[in-house]
């Protein structure tokens, strides 16, 4: 069984070049177009070496999501604010390659990603089969996202942290994509400082 939730400190052998490689891409502001803070590149670096990486960790080839931002880094600076906050993502497993530098992991104020609890239903994740999602109080999944997640994304009310992992200079963290989560505040105030990650979203491959 994969697990719901695993970190992987040290992951890359050369991460240094890895947070070079992040930082030369482009972040233009005119061609974001998700709800998500800060901003992603436009294109993804490559990600053949870590796929296979992450498939042998995990005992199944896996590769990126169809129509995904797999390999894509994001710059998110404090005060960065998306139109939506907590999410589930469109993929069979989730990945975060975090690529700050340690001494701006280490501020007070560094964000990692946070993982919630639904106050109303108390739901930490999207039930993945039909009679733990009749017992939550739906009739089929696509009723339950649109009820909790799609309605109260942007409700911080509504929600409870149940867990925040911290930010670390190459730390790999993979999770369900099924579980309710959302990336912490950003922090920084120029791409060097600011929070950069990878984003991962694998889909299985033949």
């Amino acid at each position: 069984m994969i697990p719901s939730l695993l970190i992987i400190d040290d992951f890359l052998k050369d991460p240094w070049a890895a947070r070079r490689a992040a930082l030369a891409l482009d972040y233009d502001p005119a061609k974001q177009h998700g709800n998500f803070p800060g901003l992603n590149s436009a294109t993804p670096l490559d990600t053949a070496a870590l796929d296979d990486a992450v498939s042998r960790l995990l005992g199944r080839p896996f590769g990126p999501a169809p129509g995904s931002q797999h390999g894509h880094c994001r710059l998110t600076r404090k005060g960065d604010k998306g139109r939506s906050g907590v999410h589930i993502d469109p993929a069979s497993y989730s990945g975060i390659l975090y690529l700050s530098r340690a001494e701006d992991c280490a501020k007070p104020e560094a964000g990692g990603t946070d993982f919630f609890r639904h106050r109303r239903t108390g739901l930490e994740a999207v039930p993945q089969d039909p009679a733990r999602i009749a017992a939550s109080g739906y009739g089929d999944i696509n009723a339950l996202v649109e009820d909790v997640v799609n309605k109260d994304t942007a409700a911080p009310a509504k929600w409870e942290r149940t867990m925040r992992v911290p930010a670390r200079f190459n730390r790999l963290l993979l999770f369900s994509p099924w579980q309710f989560h959302n990336a912490a505040p950003g922090f920084g105030t120029t791409p060097d400082n600011a929070r950069l990650v990878m984003l991962l979203f694998f889909g299985p491959k033949a």
